[in-house]
This record gives structure tokens, C-alpha cells and sequence, in this order.
């Protein structure tokens, strides 16, 4: 799991000092990027190797508004590891207020777009760090 705290700008916000729920999807990028670098693998090496996650499915709940110059905590979860994708599942919240909750669910594909199997060094990697959530 990855947990960190982000304050909300105004560019993330409707004229009403809201937060767009668009924007719950971009804090869910931003979560999933922190858990693969506290992991020890970013994108920009997988990017590098002509590999990418893009998103096949997405699940948002939206549970409350956040607003502007809220601390919100945006909580990463790796849920689910297969031969050629992942799961992920996040927790937002203000406090003890909970905003949002979802997952998405990641193919992982070559520069072509065509699917492919997790390297294995990234492979180890994700269920070394499902192992210790695990536990």
C-alpha cells in the first residue's frame, strides 16, 4: 500500500471550489505512480522498455466533495497480480471523511499496444510487495 498526502490546487476545482470527479481518476494515476516508484520500478522505466498500463477498466464511487486547498489522503492498494495485468484499489479522504473509493484494472502492452507478460523482475517486485501487505 502507498498513503500520502496531497493538497487540492484550485486547477482541480469547479467554479464552485469543488473538485471535479474527473479528477478523482487523476488522483488514482497519481497513486498508482507513487506505488510503483516506492517499489522500485516507474513508469518511465517501463516506458523505456516499450511497456505501458493503460486502463481497461475503472471503477470511481464517489462518497463526498473535496474542495479547494483540502489534505486529502489518496491511498494506493495493489490488489491483484496475473500473468499480463494488475489490479489496483484506492481509498480517498479529507480527514476522516471518506470522498472516494475505486479501483482500476491495468493489461500491461508492448509499444505496439499488443499484450504482453509482466517482466519477471517486475513481476517479483509486485508480489514481493503484495506479500507484505498480505501480512
Amino acid at each position: 500500500m502507498n498513503k500520502f498526502d496531497y493538497r487540492v490546487p484550485y486547477a482541480d476545482t469547479d467554479n464552485m471550489g469543488v473538485v471535479y470527479y474527473a479528477n478523482y481518476l487523476i488522483y488514482f494515476e497519481r497513486g498508482r505512480t507513487e506505488l510503483l516508484r516506492q517499489i522500485g520500478y516507474t513508469y518511465k522505466e517501463m516506458e523505456e522498455k516499450g511497456l505501458y498500463f493503460p486502463i481497461r477498466n475503472v471503477e470511481c464511487n464517489y462518497h463526498s466533495p473535496a474542495h479547494y486547498d483540502d489534505m486529502i489522503t489518496i491511498e494506493t492498494t495493489l490488489s491483484e497480480i496475473r500473468s499480463a495485468s494488475v489490479v489496483f484499489h484506492y481509498v480517498i479522504k479529507c480527514q476522516d471523511k471518506l470522498l472516494v473509493t475505486g479501483m482500476t484494472k491495468h493489461p500491461l502492452v508492448d509499444y505496439s499496444f499488443k499484450p504482453t507478460r509482466l517482466p519477471q523482475d517486475l513481476k517479483d517486485m509486485l508480489e514481493q510487495h503484495l506479500e507484505v501487505i498480505e501480512k
